[in-house]
């Protein structure tokens, strides 16, 4: 097989998008699927894909889901954090690992998209800002939960179908990116 043929992952592929497009099916407030699919597919998509695909998913569904406003270029460079946070995933399966980075991107995706909101406001004063995040707390709670339930999805059900169906799209194990390879004299 040639390693052009080994960097396509279909199945990682198209549970990125189902993952993404799921923002149109009916869900509670903040409940998607938008974290946990660029972190997923920080992790397991290959190269400008991995950050091309969560965004082409946010620019086909968001005008079905309240359109755009001056926030969503921030939002959209939180997706692209959360793609590189994912990227740190890339050769683990470890769950804690993946519960972490889905902790952090859910936290960085607070403070990088309620800055843009913050931003939309006529009034820019600290008090305003601070208002801005502490408006936002609860919807916190319903991001996170999201992340770590459509994290925890997408990564296991990769695990199982690389497992059973597709064994070529499988992560790189730690323990074989951690081995040296001793050097020749």
């Amino acid at each position: 097989m040639t390693d052009q043929k080994k960097n396509i992952r279909p199945y990682a592929i198209a549970l990125a998008v189902l993952a993404g497009v799921s923002r149109l099916m009916p869900h509670p407030p903040n409940f998607t699927a938008v974290g946990g699919s660029s972190l997923f597919a920080g992790a397991r998509l290959n190269g400008w894909m991995a950050y091309l695909l969560p965004l082409l998913v946010m620019a086909v569904t968001d005008p079905f889901v309240g359109g755009f406003d001056s926030s969503t270029p921030f939002v959209y460079a939180a997706i692209l954090l959360n793609v590189l946070i994912g990227r740190s995933l890339v050769r683990t399966n470890n769950p804690v690992r993946i519960g972490a980075a889905a902790f952090a991107g859910s936290l960085q995706f607070f403070l990088v998209s309620n800055l843009g909101y913050f931003v939309g406001y006529t009034d820019r004063s600290a008090h305003a800002l601070m208002l801005t995040y502490v408006n936002a707390i609860p919807f916190f709670g319903r991001t996170l939960a999201g992340d770590l339930a459509w994290t925890a999805t997408l990564f296991g059900l990769h695990y199982f179908l690389t497992r059973t169906i597709a064994p070529n799209e499988s992560a790189p194990s730690e323990s074989a990116s951690s081995q040296r390879i001793p050097a020749t004299a």
